[in-house]
C-alpha cells in the first residue's frame, strides 16, 4: 500500500500513525474498461483513488438522450460521488472506466469509521471537502469567464495526456463544447 500512503501524506499532511491506520481501510481493487465504477441513482458509494486508468463521470440529458461529461478522472486523483458520501443521497452521476484501471478503494462505511480511529479526522476532512469544492469553482468560473479556445488551451496545458488517452468528444463535453466546434479550434491551436 506504499503508493496509497503516500498519496494521503502528500493530500492530507497527515503523520506516520494515523497514515498506516487510514491506508488498511483501501483495498487495491482493478475496474474493466467499460464497467461502472458507480451509476446513477443507486446509493452504492465508496471513494477511490486512481493508481492507473481514467474515469468518466456524466450524467444523459433525460430530454435529448444525449450524455454530457462532467469530469474525467486522472492517475493520482481521488474519485466519488459526492453526495451519496457525505450526505447519503443517490449518486448524481454515472461513473464509467474509459480504460481499465487501478484503484485504491474504502468503502462509505470504512470511510464514516475513519473518525473513531484518527483524532483529527474531522479537520482533515473539511479540509478534502474543501479541496473538492475548490476545484469546481475553478471549472465553474473558467467556463463563465473564458472563450472555447481558451478552455480547450488551459485544459490542454494542464491535461495534454489525456487528448491521447480517451475519446475526445467527452473533452468536448466536459469543456461545454459539441464535437465540432472541439475539432474546429483543435484543428486552429494545431497549425
Amino acid at each position: 500500500m506504499k503508493e496509497i500512503e503516500q498519496y494521503i501524506e502528500t493530500y492530507f499532511g497527515i503523520g506516520d500513525k494515523d497514515l498506516v491506520n487510514i491506508s488498511h481501510f483501501f483495498e487495491e481493487k482493478k475496474l474493466e474498461k467499460g464497467a461502472y465504477f458507480l451509476k446513477k441513482g443507486k446509493f452504492q458509494s465508496n471513494l477511490s483513488f486512481i493508481k492507473s486508468g481514467y474515469l468518466r463521470i456524466f450524467n444523459t440529458d433525460p430530454n435529448s438522450g444525449k450524455e454530457i461529461t462532467q469530469w474525467i478522472s486522472t492517475p493520482g486523483h481521488f474519485i466519488a460521488d459526492l453526495s451519496n458520501l457525505a450526505f447519503g443521497l443517490p449518486n448524481k452521476f454515472d461513473i464509467q472506466a474509459l480504460s481499465d484501471c487501478e484503484l485504491f478503494t474504502i468503502s462509505n462505511e470504512n470511510y464514516k469509521s475513519i473518525g473513531s480511529h484518527i483524532p483529527n479526522w474531522e479537520r482533515l476532512e473539511k479540509l478534502f471537502i474543501a479541496k473538492c469544492f475548490s476545484t469546481l469553482e475553478d471549472r465553474m468560473y473558467s467556463h463563465l469567464a473564458m472563450s472555447s479556445e481558451e478552455r480547450y488551451k488551459f485544459f490542454f496545458a494542464y491535461n495534454p495526456e489525456l487528448f491521447n488517452q480517451v475519446p475526445l468528444q467527452y473533452i468536448a463535453s466536459m469543456l461545454g463544447m459539441t464535437p465540432e466546434t472541439f475539432s474546429r479550434i483543435r484543428k486552429k491551436v494545431s497549425s
